[in-house]
């Protein structure tokens, strides 16, 4: 990689190890390429898993993540490692949802963020979580997140 903006990256187009945690993680970015104009980035993770903090048996989730871009953008194998870091990670619902967007947020600081966690079925409820930095940005076209509500998501 010669351009400079790109001289931090460690792990996109090298081997990169999977994180043994979120923590261990490292959330990556590079210069917004578009400063002048305000648009949304989506990131969308069907396949999410973590782990139940009380009976240790996986849970699964479908995630997406729409942010729209300050200074940086967002990395996206540097994303698929912090997410998959997740693997291994006891926690509920809940908490892993709200981690990621702080994280996301703390990273590259977004104009704007949102995050749908749609998980699967726990004891037969399943349970969906929410979190939205503020209100959109003024004229930007924001797409419905496109998971359907629960009915035997697949």
């Amino acid at each position: 990689m010669t351009d400079p903006d790109y001289k931090n990256l460690d792990q996109l187009g090298r081997h990169a190890p999977l994180p043994a945690s979120p923590d261990e993680a490292v959330l990556e970015h590079v210069p917004n390429p578009h400063l002048d104009s305000p648009y949304l980035v989506r990131f969308t993770c069907p396949e999410f898993t973590s782990l139940c903090p009380v009976t240790g048996q996986p849970d699964f989730a479908h995630l997406v993540i729409d942010y729209v871009p300050n200074g940086a953008i967002v990395e996206s194998k540097s994303l698929k490692q912090y997410l998959a870091s997740y693997r291994n990670h006891a926690a509920f619902h809940e908490a892993c949802t709200i981690d990621i967007a702080k994280r996301i947020e703390a990273a590259i600081t977004p104009a704007w963020l949102r995050i749908g966690g749609y998980w699967y079925p726990r004891g037969g409820i399943p349970i969906d979580v929410f979190y939205q930095s503020g209100p959109p940005p003024a004229g930007l076209w924001l797409p419905d997140q496109g998971v359907a509500p629960y009915r035997g998501r697949g």
